[in-house]
């Protein structure tokens, strides 16, 4: 079988979620059949079992040829809509919900800009779920609510309900994994490496990027109560910088240097790491640390995000603090894997460090159930949904009557056709009296 993966982000040693998504997705399926990744990004590597190539808009249907199965991330089909309307199959990742994260990246700009990329966002969406032929996303929550887009876009119809139910032919859950090999430090990267952090020091790494969407003041002020209880305390911004250049520094990260700096804890309790983590390198990073938080801002994000960066956690056996209100929090708190707080609460975060980061025993404890859990979230359990459909893949069930490109509307003859129909039933079934009656308040209706 012949699989091509498509998306924008950068390729390299440093690389964001979708570019790691893509990747791994790539060395998976790669395991048996012919996979070739296109980026629009930059590609600063080769692939591994994989071929990994940047492309052109000009370039790209040509290069592409004739897959069996092409999955695509991003905005894609309202610049190339010959990719939902193809004779190849079409499987749409739809894990990231853009137009809900658009909302937080433009919050602070001009009200026309904003309602400018959440048209752009729902087009873009509207182009992918009219045409796709099996589509992903990160958990039952998301489902839920790309169910309900599929079914106001015509998706949801008779043709892919007889074809399953459940629909999980249409749409199933591909989330964010980890390597089924746990982590092996290999070098320091934290304490005795960055100026500030030494041997003996409590560490908290955040992972990933400072994106609107977060919230980490709330935990920078939780670090500034509880250097009272843990005068070794030490927070790390693992990524400050984005590697993607298309992705522009946010307004959170730059609020989040300037209370660091008011407070003084920049360079003595809290530290920004200037460059992306290479993602080969990430784990030595990890396993520096003590304990590891995610936290973020009330909102429709929030409600229906899936954290990638908890994912490292996980692979890093990390005990976790988080704010309440995501998939992520939900499993923490019950399975026991560190603590859950309310949403921007400074007290209840710097107790739960201060508790944590004193108590080897039940970090400990935590560390032993999150490996439990990290078992869970194997790339090669999370997306095989995907590796079974790229072995036996079908078009969606509405394909050949025309839904796949876009819903169009009943045309009067085929009304006509209905309606005829139904009047025979009726009558057949109902008798004569009661199906004139029938047709009476119709035809008052209209």
């Amino acid at each position: 079988m012949k699989v091509a993966i498509i998306t924008l982000d950068t390729f390299g040693q440093k690389m964001a979620g979708p570019a790691i998504r893509v990747w791994e997705m790539a060395g998976l399926l790669a395991r048996e059949h012919d996979v070739e990744v296109f980026t629009f990004g930059a590609v600063e590597r080769a692939g591994a079992g994989f071929t990994l190539r940047r492309t052109r808009v000009e370039d790209f249907q040509g290069e592409l040829g004739s897959p069996d199965v092409v999955i695509i991330q991003g905005y894609l089909v309202k610049t190339f809509p010959w990719l939902a309307t193809s004779d190849f199959k079409l499987v749409v990742d739809l894990y990231d919900p853009f137009h809900i994260e658009s909302l937080q990246v433009e919050r602070f700009h001009p009200m026309d800009e904003r309602q400018r990329a959440i048209d752009h966002a729902l087009a873009e969406l509207n182009a992918q779920i009219r045409g796709g032929d099996f589509f992903l996303c990160a958990s039952d929550k998301q489902r839920d609510m790309w169910l309900g887009h599929l079914a106001a876009l015509g998706r949801v119809n008779p043709l892919t309900y007889d074809d399953d139910p459940r629909l999980r032919r249409l749409i199933d859950v591909g989330s964010f994994g980890i390597p089924a090999a746990a982590p092996v430090k290999n070098r320091d990267a934290v304490r005795g490496v960055i100026g500030g952090i030494e041997a003996g020091d409590k560490v908290i790494v955040w992972g990933g990027g400072v994106y609107n969407w977060f919230d980490p003041l709330t935990v920078i002020r939780a670090v500034d109560q509880a250097r009272a209880d843990v005068p070794n305390v030490r927070l790390l911004f693992m990524g400050a910088k984005h590697p993607n250049p298309d992705v522009p520094e946010m307004r959170m990260l730059r609020d989040a240097r300037a209370l660091s700096d008011r407070l003084g804890l920049t360079g003595r309790h809290v530290f920004f790491n200037e460059e992306w983590v290479e993602y080969s390198d990430r784990h030595n990073y990890l396993l520096d640390a003590d304990l590891a938080i995610s936290a973020h801002l009330p909102g429709l994000e929030t409600d229906f995000s899936f954290r990638t960066r908890m994912l490292d956690y996980l692979w890093a056996g990390l005990p976790i603090v988080a704010t309440e209100g995501d998939y992520f929090a939900d499993l923490v708190a019950e399975r026991g894997l560190g603590r859950a707080v309310p949403v921007q609460d400074v007290a209840a975060m710097a107790g739960a460090l201060v508790e944590l980061l004193s108590d080897e025993a039940e970090r400990a404890a935590c560390a032993g159930r999150v490996a439990e859990v990290a078992r869970d979230f194997h790339w090669e359990s999370t997306l095989g949904a995907l590796v079974a459909y790229c072995r036996e893949p079908w078009e969606a069930a509405d394909r050949p009557l025309g839904r796949r490109a876009g819903a169009s509307e009943p045309t009067a003859s085929g009304n006509a056709k209905v309606l005829v129909r139904k009047a025979v039933r009726s009558v057949r079934e109902r008798g004569i009296k009661d199906t004139a009656a029938q047709v009476g308040r119709y035809l008052k209706r209209r």
